[in-house]
């Protein structure tokens, strides 16, 4: 991939816990924030329940749709934990108890005087020809299959993992961003004019974002914030210069 090329990534969240509203999900924010430094851009997410069909149909679309794809959570210990079997599926791939991922856990749970059960084995079983990402918190590795990136579901562990797999990703041109915030703005007076700006730079996509803050006794302070992305920094550059000329005209 060259510095200009566009490079996605797509996202599979996993778990009944998020889509029930007890579990609020951070790992989108991380792995996007991750991502961007490195020229990868990310294009879809999809937050799906612990049902093994869903999981498949999920996995196969973001890995056909995008360079990369990342799953978080379901590789853990109990029985609702069935991403690894769901992605060995995704991609027709036998799945069992894989004698580096084995060590990798009993030298773990030995510094800790643990027991290893057959439930915590159930964090050994890797997919086919998969390679392990590494787990610098609690040992259980993750693994990648093909363009798939399996990573653990709670936040620190997930992030810990994602050092592991960064040197395994090419990046493309990297998206920069702009922002204008403007005070006593309405959306409606800024659509006409942010149409055509738009219209103008193909290269550069423009959003407009309402805000409101509470000033106490009932009185309330709005705007809207105007946010511009591209690769193109000198385009960036006219777009903001252009944004900033609107910001004034409404004052």
């Amino acid at each position: 991939m060259t510095a200009t090329a566009i490079v996605t990534a797509g996202i599979v969240v996993i778990g009944d816990e998020i889509l029930s509203g007890r579990t609020r999900d951070i790992n989108v924010q991380q792995i996007a924030e991750f991502l961007s430094p490195l020229g990868i851009s990310l294009k879809e997410v999809r937050i799906v329940s612990d049902d093994q069909d869903a999981i498949v149909e999920a996995v196969r679309a973001l890995s056909e749709r995008c360079d990369y794809a990342f799953t978080t959570g379901g590789i853990g210990p109990t029985h609702d934990d069935i991403t690894a079997d769901a992605v060995a599926a995704a991609f027709g791939r036998s799945i069992d108890v894989r004698d580096d991922a084995r060590e990798i856990l009993e030298h773990w749970y030995a510094k800790s005087g643990s027991e290893i059960t057959p439930a915590r084995m159930r964090m050994a079983r890797i997919p086919e020809g998969a390679i392990l990402i590494e787990n610098p918190v609690t040992g259980a590795p993750g693994f990648q299959l093909e363009n798939v990136f399996v990573l653990a579901g709670v936040p620190k562990i997930a992030r810990g993992m994602l050092e592991d797999v960064a040197p395994r990703l090419t990046g493309g041109a990297v998206t920069h961003s702009v922002s204008v915030r403007l005070e006593n703005a309405r959306e409606g007076d800024l659509a006409a004019a942010l149409g055509e700006l738009q219209d103008q730079h193909a290269d550069v996509s423009i959003g407009s974002y309402p805000w409101f803050e509470d000033l106490g006794g009932g009185k309330l302070k709005r705007g809207v914030a105007l946010v511009a992305r591209s690769t193109d920094e000198a385009a960036l550059e006219d777009v903001e210069r252009a944004l900033e000329a609107l910001g004034a005209s409404q004052t």
